[in-house]
């Protein structure tokens, strides 16, 4: 309504400023909070923007140590991961700004919050979903859904159109016919002319990573990765002998590094929450390297059943961040589940880096954290307690149903299955 006051969610870019002149016309008095998750931009030229464009005021919420210490290191140490390829970069910082948003509503007694995304992606569920689990009554506008709005713009090139109208100040770039969105985690790409999910992304397109076939160093790297309950503790460079200790620290460390190698990139074709296809390419050079690092050393730290159990969760883990359930009861209920698997999930795994992966080559147990690893146990060179013999029962009971199947239906013809 005229004069009330809205929470809007601004970038800088082209959508959000003229979504910001928009609720100016229609008489809202508009705050807007521009989240600083890492991203590579000036917030103090996209301040004075909104300011000129007419925000009652706005608020650059420096949130990336939050945003490591709550989202990250956590997804890092559940392991998620959404359809086996992507590392929810997006997905994870929008639960952190949601957060930033509410505490703008209620510091400035704001009835309506406001977002940019589209009405066929992921992010209006996002931001939407989050900010009815902080603040139930709030308000939402979104542009993209409205019908007015909708009618009035209908993509890209009728925003430029009014920003041009009203002197603001467009930044889109003909050469990078693509959206991007970045935090200190990933960058990623979609849009414009990935849209065709045949056309090969041009070489120009990556931020993060340098081309592994062309620019990556050829000399291998190693850095080892300590966990404590399968969290990052220290991250050491062996070929200087530095540590990092500072989750931001380490995150950066480990952006820098894994990038010049290459490491990190992955374009593919995800499922949205909404029922799309969408593809898209991303840079996660640092989390590549830690979810390399903690997949490795809870495949030697926990048992196997729980181990099994715990993918099984972090699977629906990942769909409920993908899908903006991060404040749910049942992403609540899942997350500590699979923080008790982690108990046991300290010591520090050593990864070798090679132009366009990298891979972990030695792992250990924390001094005190225990070891289901079992050397001697194992080892072909002595028995080390284990029976052999007992091994003839175990198969024997394995087999009942395999020759109870033969006797029912008859034995495996090999020649029938290939000609199948």
């Amino acid at each position: 309504m005229a004069g009330d006051k809205v929470i809007l969610a601004y970038s800088g870019g082209l959508d959000t400023s003229c979504i910001l002149k928009w609720l100016l016309e229609q008489r809202y008095e508009v705050i807007c909070v521009l989240a600083d998750v890492g991203q590579q931009e000036n917030f103090e030229a996209a301040r004075q923007k909104a300011l000129k464009i007419g925000a009652k005021e706005v608020i650059v919420a420096d949130i990336k140590q939050n945003f490591v210490e709550q989202y990250i290191w956590p997804a890092i140490q559940m392991g998620l991961i959404y359809e086996e390829r992507y590392l929810l970069g997006t997905s994870l910082a929008r639960p952190c700004i949601s957060v930033a948003l509410i505490e703008a509503a209620r510091r400035y007694d704001a009835k309506y919050l406001a977002h940019g995304a589209t009405g066929k992606g992921n992010d209006q569920v996002r931001f939407e979903l989050c900010a009815y689990a902080l603040q139930p009554d709030l308000k939402i506008i979104a542009p993209w859904r409205d019908v007015e709005f909708c009618r009035r713009f209908q993509g890209r090139q009728d925003l430029i159109a009014y920003a041009h109208v009203h002197g603001i100040e467009v930044t889109a770039k003909p050469a990078t016919p693509w959206s991007t969105d970045a935090n200190m985690l990933h960058i990623s790409y979609e849009s414009g002319i990935l849209e065709d999910p045949n056309t090969v992304a041009p070489s120009s397109l990556y931020e993060l990573t340098l081309d592994p076939l062309t620019q990556a160093p050829q000399t291998a790297r190693r850095v080892c990765i300590h966990f404590v309950h399968g969290l990052p503790t220290v991250v050491e460079d062996l070929g200087n002998s530095r540590n990092y200790t500072i989750a931001s620290d380490m995150l950066k460390f480990l952006n820098d590094l894994g990038g010049s190698y290459g490491i990190g990139r992955i374009d593919i074709v995800e499922n949205r929450y909404v029922g799309l296809k969408s593809r898209g390419v991303y840079e996660t050079p640092g989390g590549t390297i830690l979810y390399t690092a903690h997949q490795d050393l809870e495949v030697f730290a926990l048992d196997r059943e729980v181990l099994r159990t715990k993918q099984l969760l972090r699977d629906r883990m990942s769909d409920y961040v993908y899908n903006g359930f991060w404040f749910s009861p049942e992403a609540l209920y899942v997350r500590r589940c699979i923080e008790l698997s982690q108990q046991h999930v300290t010591g520090q795994v050593t990864v070798e880096l090679a132009p366009g992966y990298c891979r972990a080559i030695a792992r250990k147990a924390g001094v005190n954290a225990g070891a289901l690893y079992n050397q001697q146990l194992v080892s072909m060179d002595e028995h080390g307690g284990y029976v052999p013999q007992d091994a003839g029962g175990f198969i024997a009971i394995n087999a009942v149903r395999i020759r109870e199947h033969v006797r029912a239906f008859g034995a495996y013809n090999t020649e029938q299955q290939q000609r199948k």
